[in-house]
Protein backbone atom coordinates (compact mmCIF):
# COMPACT_ATOMS: atom_id res chain seq x y z
CA UNK A 1 0.00 0.00 0.00
CA UNK A 2 2.98 2.81 0.95
CA UNK A 3 5.48 3.22 -1.24
CA UNK A 4 8.23 4.10 1.19
CA UNK A 5 9.73 7.75 0.83
CA UNK A 6 12.23 7.90 3.81
CA UNK A 7 15.65 6.21 2.39
CA UNK A 8 18.21 5.58 4.43
CA UNK A 9 15.84 8.08 7.44
CA UNK A 10 16.29 7.28 10.55
CA UNK A 11 12.93 5.25 12.67
CA UNK A 12 10.52 7.22 13.84
CA UNK A 13 9.92 4.48 16.93
CA UNK A 14 12.42 2.31 18.39
CA UNK A 15 12.48 -0.26 21.21
CA UNK A 16 15.16 -1.87 22.36
CA UNK A 17 15.11 -4.53 25.45
CA UNK A 18 11.43 -3.37 26.31
CA UNK A 19 9.81 -5.78 29.10
CA UNK A 20 6.94 -4.91 31.25
CA UNK A 21 5.09 -7.27 34.11
CA UNK A 22 1.51 -6.46 35.96
CA UNK A 23 0.53 -7.07 39.16
CA UNK A 24 -2.67 -8.86 39.80
CA UNK A 25 -2.45 -10.04 43.09
CA UNK A 26 -0.42 -12.45 44.20
CA UNK A 27 -0.35 -13.26 40.32
CA UNK A 28 2.57 -11.33 37.88
CA UNK A 29 1.39 -11.58 34.20
CA UNK A 30 4.24 -11.06 31.50
CA UNK A 31 3.40 -8.28 28.92
CA UNK A 32 6.35 -7.44 26.61
CA UNK A 33 9.74 -9.50 27.22
CA UNK A 34 12.71 -7.96 25.94
CA UNK A 35 11.24 -6.59 22.98
CA UNK A 36 13.55 -4.57 20.02
CA UNK A 37 12.32 -3.35 16.97
CA UNK A 38 12.55 -0.02 14.40
CA UNK A 39 9.80 1.53 12.59
CA UNK A 40 10.51 3.25 9.46
CA UNK A 41 9.13 6.82 8.75
CA UNK A 42 6.44 7.90 6.23
CA UNK A 43 4.51 4.20 6.25
CA UNK A 44 2.05 1.93 8.12
CA UNK A 45 3.52 -0.58 10.46
CA UNK A 46 0.65 -3.21 11.49
CA UNK A 47 1.15 -4.13 14.86
CA UNK A 48 0.44 -8.00 14.67
CA UNK A 49 -0.80 -10.90 17.61
CA UNK A 50 -3.12 -12.74 19.44
CA UNK A 51 -4.80 -11.59 22.34
CA UNK A 52 -2.95 -11.36 25.39
CA UNK A 53 0.58 -10.49 23.30
CA UNK A 54 1.56 -7.47 24.41
CA UNK A 55 -0.18 -4.71 21.53
CA UNK A 56 -1.90 -2.57 23.79
CA UNK A 57 0.85 -2.32 26.31
CA UNK A 58 3.31 -1.49 23.80
CA UNK A 59 0.97 1.07 22.37
CA UNK A 60 0.46 2.87 25.99
CA UNK A 61 4.48 2.49 26.44
CA UNK A 62 5.63 4.77 22.88
CA UNK A 63 2.61 7.07 23.81
CA UNK A 64 4.59 7.82 27.61
CA UNK A 65 1.49 6.14 29.14
CA UNK A 66 3.42 3.98 31.26
CA UNK A 67 6.83 3.27 32.80
CA UNK A 68 9.13 -0.16 31.27
CA UNK A 69 10.36 -2.29 33.81
CA UNK A 70 14.01 -2.80 31.62
CA UNK A 71 14.71 -1.21 27.82
CA UNK A 72 13.70 1.62 26.45
CA UNK A 73 11.37 2.97 23.57
CA UNK A 74 12.28 6.52 21.91
CA UNK A 75 10.26 8.37 19.27
CA UNK A 76 11.86 10.71 17.36
CA UNK A 77 15.51 10.37 19.46
CA UNK A 78 13.36 11.26 22.16
CA UNK A 79 12.72 8.29 25.82
CA UNK A 80 9.37 8.05 25.58
CA UNK A 81 9.09 8.08 29.45
CA UNK A 82 12.14 10.08 31.10
CA UNK A 83 11.12 12.98 28.29
CA UNK A 84 7.12 12.22 27.32
CA UNK A 85 5.98 15.76 27.17
CA UNK A 86 8.73 16.30 24.20
CA UNK A 87 7.98 12.98 22.77
CA UNK A 88 3.81 13.62 23.12
CA UNK A 89 4.14 16.85 21.48
CA UNK A 90 5.42 14.54 18.07
CA UNK A 91 2.20 11.62 18.92
CA UNK A 92 -1.08 11.14 17.86
CA UNK A 93 -2.30 7.97 19.56
CA UNK A 94 -6.28 6.56 19.61
CA UNK A 95 -7.06 4.19 22.28
CA UNK A 96 -8.67 0.67 21.75
CA UNK A 97 -11.95 1.91 23.23
CA UNK A 98 -13.14 5.06 21.94
CA UNK A 99 -11.90 7.38 24.46
CA UNK A 100 -14.59 9.86 24.23
CA UNK A 101 -16.86 11.36 26.23
CA UNK A 102 -20.35 9.32 25.14
CA UNK A 103 -22.32 12.53 27.11
CA UNK A 104 -20.23 15.69 24.92
CA UNK A 105 -21.03 16.30 21.27
CA UNK A 106 -18.48 15.70 18.47
CA UNK A 107 -17.45 19.35 19.03
CA UNK A 108 -16.79 19.20 22.78
CA UNK A 109 -14.86 15.83 22.34
CA UNK A 110 -12.60 18.04 19.93
CA UNK A 111 -12.54 21.15 22.31
CA UNK A 112 -11.52 18.92 25.30
CA UNK A 113 -8.36 16.98 23.20
CA UNK A 114 -7.26 20.42 21.86
CA UNK A 115 -7.36 21.52 25.33
CA UNK A 116 -5.22 18.67 26.44
CA UNK A 117 -2.98 19.38 23.79
CA UNK A 118 -2.82 22.54 23.79
CA UNK A 119 -4.28 23.71 20.14
CA UNK A 120 -4.87 27.69 20.35
CA UNK A 121 -8.49 28.88 19.64
CA UNK A 122 -7.30 30.69 16.70
CA UNK A 123 -6.57 27.86 14.96
CA UNK A 124 -9.05 25.42 16.06
CA UNK A 125 -12.46 26.11 13.86
CA UNK A 126 -10.33 25.61 10.55
CA UNK A 127 -8.86 22.11 11.91
CA UNK A 128 -12.28 20.98 13.21
CA UNK A 129 -13.70 21.30 9.39
CA UNK A 130 -10.87 19.62 8.15
CA UNK A 131 -10.91 16.92 10.49
CA UNK A 132 -15.19 16.87 9.75
CA UNK A 133 -15.11 16.71 6.16
CA UNK A 134 -12.56 13.64 6.22
CA UNK A 135 -14.17 11.77 8.15
CA UNK A 136 -17.51 12.49 7.10
CA UNK A 137 -18.60 13.68 10.09
CA UNK A 138 -19.13 17.67 8.95
CA UNK A 139 -23.14 17.25 9.56
CA UNK A 140 -22.54 15.16 12.61
CA UNK A 141 -20.71 17.60 14.79
CA UNK A 142 -23.45 18.77 17.48
CA UNK A 143 -24.40 14.89 17.72
CA UNK A 144 -23.97 13.51 21.42
CA UNK A 145 -21.17 10.41 20.82
CA UNK A 146 -23.20 8.44 23.19
CA UNK A 147 -25.33 8.59 20.11
CA UNK A 148 -23.19 7.93 17.20
CA UNK A 149 -22.98 4.29 15.95
CA UNK A 150 -19.43 2.26 16.32
CA UNK A 151 -18.55 3.61 12.72
CA UNK A 152 -18.67 7.20 13.31
CA UNK A 153 -17.24 6.95 17.47
CA UNK A 154 -14.00 5.80 15.91
CA UNK A 155 -13.84 8.13 12.95
CA UNK A 156 -14.26 10.78 16.00
CA UNK A 157 -11.55 9.01 18.06
CA UNK A 158 -9.51 9.09 15.14
CA UNK A 159 -10.30 12.78 14.31
CA UNK A 160 -9.40 13.65 17.95
CA UNK A 161 -6.32 12.24 18.24
CA UNK A 162 -5.74 14.30 14.97
CA UNK A 163 -6.86 17.34 16.41
CA UNK A 164 -2.63 18.59 16.98
CA UNK A 165 -1.53 17.18 13.29
CA UNK A 166 1.13 14.29 14.75
CA UNK A 167 4.05 13.10 13.23
CA UNK A 168 3.77 9.16 13.96
CA UNK A 169 0.12 8.10 14.24
CA UNK A 170 -0.44 5.38 16.99
CA UNK A 171 -3.66 3.28 16.04
CA UNK A 172 -4.50 0.39 19.01
CA UNK A 173 -7.39 -1.73 16.67
CA UNK A 174 -9.56 1.41 15.60
CA UNK A 175 -11.54 -0.95 13.55
CA UNK A 176 -12.45 -3.58 15.78
CA UNK A 177 -16.31 -3.88 15.97
CA UNK A 178 -16.71 -2.01 13.39
CA UNK A 179 -18.67 -2.53 9.85
CA UNK A 180 -16.53 -3.23 6.24
CA UNK A 181 -18.20 -0.08 5.09
CA UNK A 182 -16.96 1.85 7.80
CA UNK A 183 -13.56 -0.05 8.24
CA UNK A 184 -13.21 1.18 4.73
CA UNK A 185 -13.42 4.80 5.16
CA UNK A 186 -11.15 4.57 7.99
CA UNK A 187 -8.38 2.87 5.88
CA UNK A 188 -8.68 5.75 3.41
CA UNK A 189 -8.43 8.47 5.95
CA UNK A 190 -5.12 6.54 7.04
CA UNK A 191 -4.28 6.36 3.52
CA UNK A 192 -4.32 9.81 3.01
CA UNK A 193 -2.37 10.99 5.65
CA UNK A 194 0.17 8.83 4.87
CA UNK A 195 0.44 9.53 1.17
CA UNK A 196 0.12 13.43 1.26
CA UNK A 197 0.84 14.15 4.88
CA UNK A 198 3.91 11.61 5.29
CA UNK A 199 2.46 11.00 8.46
CA UNK A 200 3.99 7.55 10.06
CA UNK A 201 1.21 4.74 11.80
CA UNK A 202 1.61 1.97 14.14
CA UNK A 203 -1.58 0.38 14.01
CA UNK A 204 -2.14 -2.92 15.46
CA UNK A 205 -5.52 -4.72 14.20
CA UNK A 206 -6.90 -8.37 14.70
CA UNK A 207 -8.12 -8.36 10.61
CA UNK A 208 -5.20 -10.30 8.83
CA UNK A 209 -6.55 -9.05 5.72
CA UNK A 210 -5.46 -5.66 6.91
CA UNK A 211 -2.00 -6.53 7.82
CA UNK A 212 -1.52 -6.56 3.74
CA UNK A 213 -2.22 -3.20 3.62
CA UNK A 214 0.63 -2.37 6.07
CA UNK A 215 4.30 -1.63 4.65
CA UNK A 216 5.96 -3.46 6.96
CA UNK A 217 4.05 -5.77 9.96
CA UNK A 218 5.47 -6.80 13.55
CA UNK A 219 4.28 -10.26 14.64
CA UNK A 220 3.76 -10.29 18.83
CA UNK A 221 3.43 -13.41 20.80
CA UNK A 222 3.70 -13.97 24.84
CA UNK A 223 5.47 -10.35 24.58
CA UNK A 224 8.47 -11.57 22.31
CA UNK A 225 8.87 -10.38 18.92
CA UNK A 226 8.49 -13.61 16.14
CA UNK A 227 9.29 -12.05 13.37
CA UNK A 228 8.93 -8.07 11.54
CA UNK A 229 9.00 -7.95 7.43
CA UNK A 230 6.98 -6.93 4.79
CA UNK A 231 4.23 -9.24 4.56
CA UNK A 232 4.32 -10.19 1.33
CA UNK A 233 7.44 -11.70 1.56
CA UNK A 234 6.54 -13.32 4.97
CA UNK A 235 3.46 -14.59 3.10
CA UNK A 236 6.23 -16.42 0.65
CA UNK A 237 7.65 -18.45 2.92
CA UNK A 238 4.75 -20.45 2.63
CA UNK A 239 4.90 -20.89 -1.44
CA UNK A 240 3.90 -24.49 -2.13
CA UNK A 241 1.73 -25.29 1.01
CA UNK A 242 -1.65 -23.61 0.53
CA UNK A 243 -4.44 -25.76 -1.28
CA UNK A 244 -7.85 -24.63 -2.91
CA UNK A 245 -10.09 -27.57 -2.13
CA UNK A 246 -13.85 -28.02 -4.20
CA UNK A 247 -16.28 -30.86 -3.73
CA UNK A 248 -19.32 -30.06 -6.09
CA UNK A 249 -22.40 -29.96 -4.19
CA UNK A 250 -21.59 -30.67 -0.87
CA UNK A 251 -21.59 -29.03 2.55
CA UNK A 252 -18.41 -27.63 3.21
CA UNK A 253 -18.91 -27.92 6.90
CA UNK A 254 -17.77 -31.82 7.32
CA UNK A 255 -14.99 -31.55 4.53
CA UNK A 256 -13.64 -28.63 6.39
CA UNK A 257 -13.35 -30.70 10.08
CA UNK A 258 -12.60 -34.04 8.38
CA UNK A 259 -9.32 -32.00 6.69
CA UNK A 260 -8.64 -30.32 9.83
CA UNK A 261 -8.34 -34.14 10.98
CA UNK A 262 -5.88 -35.14 8.68
CA UNK A 263 -2.17 -35.27 9.98
CA UNK A 264 -0.22 -32.95 7.70
CA UNK A 265 -3.01 -29.81 7.98
CA UNK A 266 -2.20 -27.19 9.79
CA UNK A 267 -5.36 -24.78 8.55
CA UNK A 268 -8.33 -25.54 7.08
CA UNK A 269 -11.22 -22.67 6.05
CA UNK A 270 -14.38 -22.29 4.52
CA UNK A 271 -13.46 -19.46 1.88
CA UNK A 272 -16.58 -19.08 -0.67
CA UNK A 273 -17.44 -22.29 -2.38
CA UNK A 274 -13.94 -23.98 -1.09
CA UNK A 275 -12.21 -25.04 1.48
CA UNK A 276 -8.65 -22.89 2.01
CA UNK A 277 -5.72 -25.75 3.62
CA UNK A 278 -2.63 -25.00 4.85
CA UNK A 279 -0.15 -27.94 5.12
CA UNK A 280 2.71 -28.57 6.90
CA UNK A 281 4.88 -29.53 4.07
CA UNK A 282 4.76 -28.07 0.17
CA UNK A 283 2.55 -31.62 -1.01
CA UNK A 284 -1.13 -32.06 -0.41
CA UNK A 285 -1.26 -35.00 2.02
CA UNK A 286 -2.56 -38.37 0.59
CA UNK A 287 -4.51 -38.84 3.90
CA UNK A 288 -6.58 -35.93 2.99
CA UNK A 289 -7.51 -37.12 -1.04
CA UNK A 290 -8.49 -40.50 0.93
CA UNK A 291 -11.13 -39.04 3.05
CA UNK A 292 -14.69 -40.26 2.10
CA UNK A 293 -15.75 -35.89 2.11
CA UNK A 294 -13.52 -35.32 -0.86
CA UNK A 295 -15.05 -37.61 -2.96
CA UNK A 296 -15.35 -35.87 -6.57
CA UNK A 297 -13.41 -33.17 -5.33
CA UNK A 298 -10.69 -31.43 -6.81
CA UNK A 299 -7.61 -29.56 -5.14
CA UNK A 300 -5.61 -27.12 -6.85
CA UNK A 301 -2.39 -24.56 -5.65
CA UNK A 302 -3.90 -21.35 -3.73
CA UNK A 303 -1.20 -17.90 -2.88
CA UNK A 304 -0.39 -17.70 0.61
CA UNK A 305 -1.70 -14.72 2.39
CA UNK A 306 -0.64 -13.27 5.34
CA UNK A 307 -3.12 -14.94 7.90
CA UNK A 308 -1.65 -18.37 6.28
CA UNK A 309 1.79 -16.83 7.93
CA UNK A 310 0.47 -15.66 11.49
CA UNK A 311 -1.35 -19.02 11.83
CA UNK A 312 1.61 -21.31 10.98
CA UNK A 313 3.95 -19.38 13.33
CA UNK A 314 1.60 -19.40 16.43
CA UNK A 315 0.45 -23.18 15.98
CA UNK A 316 4.12 -23.76 15.55
CA UNK A 317 4.54 -22.15 18.79
CA UNK A 318 1.28 -23.71 20.62
CA UNK A 319 2.28 -26.79 19.33
CA UNK A 320 5.50 -26.81 20.94
CA UNK A 321 4.55 -26.00 24.09
CA UNK A 322 0.93 -28.55 23.95
CA UNK A 323 -0.88 -30.37 21.52
CA UNK A 324 -4.06 -28.15 20.82
CA UNK A 325 -6.93 -29.54 22.08
CA UNK A 326 -9.50 -29.65 19.57
CA UNK A 327 -13.38 -30.07 20.55
CA UNK A 328 -15.02 -33.27 21.05
CA UNK A 329 -18.31 -34.15 19.64
CA UNK A 330 -19.10 -36.17 22.20
CA UNK A 331 -18.27 -33.57 25.05
CA UNK A 332 -20.98 -31.25 23.50
CA UNK A 333 -24.34 -30.41 25.33
CA UNK A 334 -26.98 -33.35 24.99
CA UNK A 335 -29.86 -32.29 23.03
CA UNK A 336 -33.34 -31.41 25.18
CA UNK A 337 -35.71 -34.28 25.55
CA UNK A 338 -37.79 -34.96 22.20
CA UNK A 339 -40.99 -34.16 22.97
CA UNK A 340 -39.70 -30.43 24.73
CA UNK A 341 -38.94 -29.47 20.62
CA UNK A 342 -41.28 -28.45 18.28
CA UNK A 343 -41.48 -31.27 15.50
CA UNK A 344 -41.55 -28.49 12.56
CA UNK A 345 -38.04 -28.16 11.37
CA UNK A 346 -38.33 -24.73 11.06
CA UNK A 347 -37.39 -23.45 14.87
CA UNK A 348 -37.67 -19.54 14.07
CA UNK A 349 -40.00 -17.58 12.23
CA UNK A 350 -39.88 -13.23 12.39
CA UNK A 351 -42.92 -11.90 9.83
CA UNK A 352 -43.72 -8.24 9.43
CA UNK A 353 -41.20 -7.55 12.38
CA UNK A 354 -41.40 -3.62 13.67
CA UNK A 355 -39.38 -2.01 16.47
CA UNK A 356 -40.09 1.76 17.38
CA UNK A 357 -37.42 3.54 19.74
CA UNK A 358 -39.77 7.27 20.04
CA UNK A 359 -40.02 8.38 16.39
CA UNK A 360 -36.72 6.22 15.15
CA UNK A 361 -37.83 3.19 13.21
CA UNK A 362 -35.00 0.76 14.37
CA UNK A 363 -36.74 -2.11 12.58
CA UNK A 364 -38.77 -1.84 9.64
CA UNK A 365 -41.27 -5.01 8.50
CA UNK A 366 -38.06 -7.86 8.45
CA UNK A 367 -39.22 -11.58 8.43
CA UNK A 368 -37.41 -14.62 7.60
CA UNK A 369 -37.39 -18.25 8.69
CA UNK A 370 -34.38 -20.39 9.83
CA UNK A 371 -34.29 -24.34 10.54
CA UNK A 372 -33.22 -26.49 12.76
CA UNK A 373 -29.51 -27.37 12.85
CA UNK A 374 -28.73 -24.32 9.97
CA UNK A 375 -26.38 -21.47 10.90
CA UNK A 376 -27.98 -18.60 10.18
CA UNK A 377 -26.36 -15.30 9.61
CA UNK A 378 -27.74 -11.69 10.46
CA UNK A 379 -25.23 -9.03 8.97
CA UNK A 380 -25.41 -5.26 8.56
CA UNK A 381 -24.10 -2.18 8.68
CA UNK A 382 -23.29 -0.46 12.50
CA UNK A 383 -27.12 1.14 13.13
CA UNK A 384 -28.94 -1.23 10.34
CA UNK A 385 -31.01 -3.16 13.00
CA UNK A 386 -29.13 -6.31 13.41
CA UNK A 387 -28.56 -6.06 17.36
CA UNK A 388 -32.02 -5.01 17.85
CA UNK A 389 -33.64 -7.54 15.77
CA UNK A 390 -31.52 -9.79 17.77
CA UNK A 391 -32.47 -8.79 21.20
CA UNK A 392 -35.90 -9.22 20.22
CA UNK A 393 -35.66 -12.78 19.30
CA UNK A 394 -33.70 -13.45 22.38
CA UNK A 395 -36.63 -12.04 24.40
CA UNK A 396 -34.70 -9.52 25.85
CA UNK A 397 -36.49 -6.49 23.91
CA UNK A 398 -40.38 -5.94 23.23
CA UNK A 399 -41.63 -5.87 19.38
CA UNK A 400 -43.61 -3.20 18.60
CA UNK A 401 -45.15 -5.16 16.11
CA UNK A 402 -45.12 -8.23 13.79
CA UNK A 403 -44.99 -11.95 14.89
CA UNK A 404 -41.71 -13.49 16.66
CA UNK A 405 -42.18 -17.41 17.28
CA UNK A 406 -38.68 -19.27 18.30
CA UNK A 407 -38.44 -22.75 19.44
CA UNK A 408 -42.13 -23.13 18.54
CA UNK A 409 -43.31 -20.48 21.23
CA UNK A 410 -44.90 -17.35 20.26
CA UNK A 411 -42.53 -14.46 22.00
CA UNK A 412 -45.33 -12.13 22.78
CA UNK A 413 -47.48 -14.97 24.64
CA UNK A 414 -44.45 -17.44 26.10
CA UNK A 415 -41.29 -15.34 25.87
CA UNK A 416 -39.93 -17.16 29.35
CA UNK A 417 -41.13 -20.52 28.37
CA UNK A 418 -38.83 -20.20 24.91
CA UNK A 419 -35.85 -18.78 26.69
CA UNK A 420 -34.96 -22.44 28.61
CA UNK A 421 -34.42 -23.91 25.14
CA UNK A 422 -32.34 -20.78 24.08
CA UNK A 423 -28.37 -19.68 24.71
CA UNK A 424 -26.99 -16.15 24.15
CA UNK A 425 -24.07 -15.04 24.34
CA UNK A 426 -24.09 -11.04 23.94
CA UNK A 427 -21.70 -8.64 21.87
CA UNK A 428 -20.00 -7.05 25.30
CA UNK A 429 -18.43 -9.66 27.52
CA UNK A 430 -21.73 -10.22 30.06
CA UNK A 431 -20.17 -12.43 32.58
CA UNK A 432 -20.02 -11.15 36.50
CA UNK A 433 -15.97 -9.88 36.06
CA UNK A 434 -16.09 -10.04 39.58
CA UNK A 435 -16.67 -13.20 40.29
CA UNK A 436 -14.02 -16.11 39.69
CA UNK A 437 -14.47 -18.36 36.50
CA UNK A 438 -15.74 -21.33 39.03
CA UNK A 439 -18.39 -18.77 40.49
CA UNK A 440 -19.62 -17.81 37.11
CA UNK A 441 -20.34 -21.05 36.20
CA UNK A 442 -21.88 -22.48 39.03
CA UNK A 443 -24.10 -19.10 39.02
CA UNK A 444 -25.29 -19.72 35.59
CA UNK A 445 -25.83 -23.80 35.84
CA UNK A 446 -28.44 -22.26 38.62
CA UNK A 447 -30.09 -19.48 36.95
CA UNK A 448 -30.43 -22.11 34.27
CA UNK A 449 -31.97 -24.80 36.94
CA UNK A 450 -29.07 -27.63 36.96
CA UNK A 451 -29.05 -29.41 40.59
CA UNK A 452 -27.74 -32.15 41.60
CA UNK A 453 -25.46 -34.59 40.06
CA UNK A 454 -26.29 -33.07 36.76
CA UNK A 455 -25.36 -29.24 37.65
CA UNK A 456 -21.98 -30.58 38.82
CA UNK A 457 -21.38 -32.87 35.62
CA UNK A 458 -22.18 -29.88 33.36
CA UNK A 459 -19.64 -27.58 35.24
CA UNK A 460 -16.82 -30.62 35.06
CA UNK A 461 -18.22 -30.79 31.40
CA UNK A 462 -17.16 -26.70 30.56
CA UNK A 463 -14.23 -26.93 32.43
CA UNK A 464 -13.35 -29.23 30.36
CA UNK A 465 -14.36 -28.83 27.06
CA UNK A 466 -13.10 -25.18 27.04
CA UNK A 467 -10.18 -25.16 29.22
CA UNK A 468 -10.84 -23.97 32.16
CA UNK A 469 -10.20 -25.89 34.65
CA UNK A 470 -6.65 -23.90 34.95
CA UNK A 471 -8.37 -20.33 35.27
CA UNK A 472 -10.97 -21.37 37.93
CA UNK A 473 -9.68 -18.86 40.72
CA UNK A 474 -9.36 -16.26 38.47
CA UNK A 475 -11.19 -13.02 38.18
CA UNK A 476 -13.36 -13.26 34.99
CA UNK A 477 -12.75 -9.76 34.44
CA UNK A 478 -8.76 -10.92 34.30
CA UNK A 479 -9.16 -13.34 31.52
CA UNK A 480 -7.41 -12.60 28.60
CA UNK A 481 -10.18 -11.85 25.82
CA UNK A 482 -10.04 -15.28 23.77
CA UNK A 483 -10.77 -16.86 27.18
CA UNK A 484 -13.57 -14.38 28.10
CA UNK A 485 -14.95 -15.72 24.95
CA UNK A 486 -14.64 -19.47 26.48
CA UNK A 487 -16.06 -18.80 29.51
CA UNK A 488 -19.09 -16.91 27.91
CA UNK A 489 -19.74 -20.01 25.12
CA UNK A 490 -19.53 -22.74 27.91
CA UNK A 491 -22.38 -20.31 29.98
CA UNK A 492 -24.38 -20.07 27.06
CA UNK A 493 -24.57 -23.99 26.47
CA UNK A 494 -24.30 -24.67 29.89
CA UNK A 495 -28.02 -26.10 29.88
CA UNK A 496 -27.82 -27.60 26.30
CA UNK A 497 -30.31 -25.39 24.24
CA UNK A 498 -31.90 -25.90 21.16
CA UNK A 499 -31.37 -22.27 19.87
CA UNK A 500 -27.65 -20.56 20.20
CA UNK A 501 -27.48 -16.28 19.66
CA UNK A 502 -24.34 -15.27 19.30
CA UNK A 503 -24.11 -11.55 18.94
CA UNK A 504 -20.70 -10.22 17.18
CA UNK A 505 -18.91 -13.51 19.37
CA UNK A 506 -15.89 -13.03 17.68
CA UNK A 507 -15.32 -9.11 17.57
CA UNK A 508 -11.34 -8.29 18.35
CA UNK A 509 -10.18 -11.46 19.03
CA UNK A 510 -7.28 -13.03 16.98
CA UNK A 511 -7.95 -15.71 14.12
CA UNK A 512 -6.73 -18.58 15.98
CA UNK A 513 -9.63 -18.11 18.99
CA UNK A 514 -11.90 -17.30 16.17
CA UNK A 515 -10.99 -20.85 14.27
CA UNK A 516 -11.54 -22.67 17.57
CA UNK A 517 -14.59 -20.89 18.51
CA UNK A 518 -15.85 -21.77 14.60
CA UNK A 519 -14.85 -25.09 14.71
CA UNK A 520 -17.29 -25.72 18.45
CA UNK A 521 -19.97 -24.06 16.37
CA UNK A 522 -19.86 -26.35 13.13
CA UNK A 523 -19.96 -29.02 15.64
CA UNK A 524 -23.33 -28.11 17.73
CA UNK A 525 -24.59 -27.28 13.88
CA UNK A 526 -23.82 -30.73 12.98
CA UNK A 527 -25.48 -32.37 16.50
CA UNK A 528 -28.90 -30.52 15.72
CA UNK A 529 -28.13 -27.11 17.24
CA UNK A 530 -29.87 -24.07 15.18
CA UNK A 531 -26.99 -20.92 15.53
CA UNK A 532 -27.83 -17.64 14.32
CA UNK A 533 -25.15 -15.30 14.79
CA UNK A 534 -24.07 -11.44 13.71
CA UNK A 535 -20.97 -10.52 12.75
CA UNK A 536 -18.50 -7.98 10.71
CA UNK A 537 -16.24 -10.42 9.54
CA UNK A 538 -17.00 -11.14 6.33
CA UNK A 539 -15.07 -14.30 5.84
CA UNK A 540 -17.24 -15.44 9.14
CA UNK A 541 -20.34 -15.38 7.04
CA UNK A 542 -19.17 -17.81 4.61
CA UNK A 543 -19.67 -20.50 7.52
CA UNK A 544 -23.32 -19.64 7.38
CA UNK A 545 -25.96 -21.64 5.77
CA UNK A 546 -28.08 -18.59 4.89
CA UNK A 547 -27.82 -15.02 5.97
CA UNK A 548 -29.81 -11.90 5.48
CA UNK A 549 -27.93 -8.36 5.07
CA UNK A 550 -30.34 -5.03 6.56
CA UNK A 551 -29.40 -1.85 6.70
CA UNK A 552 -31.60 1.06 7.90
CA UNK A 553 -34.33 -1.19 9.67
CA UNK A 554 -34.88 -3.21 6.36
CA UNK A 555 -33.38 -6.26 4.47
CA UNK A 556 -31.51 -5.68 1.02
CA UNK A 557 -30.87 -9.28 0.96
CA UNK A 558 -31.32 -12.73 1.42
CA UNK A 559 -30.05 -16.01 0.75
CA UNK A 560 -26.99 -18.39 0.69
CA UNK A 561 -23.76 -16.74 0.39
CA UNK A 562 -22.85 -17.92 -3.00
CA UNK A 563 -26.38 -16.49 -4.26
CA UNK A 564 -25.47 -12.96 -2.36
CA UNK A 565 -21.90 -12.65 -3.84
CA UNK A 566 -23.37 -13.70 -7.28
CA UNK A 567 -25.85 -10.89 -7.60
CA UNK A 568 -22.83 -8.86 -6.77
CA UNK A 569 -21.29 -9.81 -9.60
CA UNK A 570 -19.96 -7.32 -12.56
CA UNK A 571 -17.45 -6.18 -15.19
CA UNK A 572 -14.95 -4.76 -12.43
CA UNK A 573 -15.45 -7.26 -9.71
CA UNK A 574 -15.92 -11.15 -11.72
CA UNK A 575 -15.41 -13.04 -8.68
CA UNK A 576 -16.50 -10.93 -5.69
CA UNK A 577 -16.22 -11.89 -2.23
CA UNK A 578 -18.72 -11.17 0.73
CA UNK A 579 -17.51 -8.09 1.65
CA UNK A 580 -17.46 -6.73 -2.42
CA UNK A 581 -21.00 -7.68 -2.03
CA UNK A 582 -21.70 -6.09 1.54
CA UNK A 583 -20.29 -2.85 0.09
CA UNK A 584 -22.40 -3.03 -2.71
CA UNK A 585 -25.34 -3.61 -1.35
CA UNK A 586 -25.36 -0.88 1.22
CA UNK A 587 -23.96 1.57 -1.22
CA UNK A 588 -26.96 1.09 -3.43
CA UNK A 589 -29.70 1.06 -0.34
Amino acid sequence: MNARRDGDAAPVLVADGLAKSFVTGKQRSVALDGVSFAIAPGVVTGLIGPDGAGKTTLMRLAAGLLVPDAGTIRAFGLDATRESLAAQASLGYMPQRFGLYEDLTARENLDLHADLQGVPRRERAGRYADLMRMTGLSPFIDRLAGRMSGGMKQKLGLACALVRPPRLLLLDEPTVGVDPVSRRELWAIVDRLVNENGMSVLLSTAYLDEAERCRDVILLHEGKVLDQGRPGEMSARLSGRAWSVTVPHSSHRPLQMALMSVPGVIDALVQGEQVRVVTRDPVFPAAASGLPEMAGGTVAPAEPRFEDVFVDRLLERKTADKKTKQPRGAALPPSPPPAARSPSPTVIRVSRLVRRFGDFLAVDGVGFEVRRGEIFGLLGANGAGKSTTFRMLCGLLPASGGHLEVAGFDLRRAAAVARERIGYMSQKFSQYTHLSVAQNLEFFAGAYGLAGTRRAGRIAWAEDEFDLAGYRDRLAGDLPLGYKQRLAMACALMHGPDILFLDEPTSGVDPLARREFWRRINALALSGVTVLVTTHFMEEAEYCDRLVILAAGRILAEGEPAAIKAAARSPERPRPGMEDAFIALVEKS
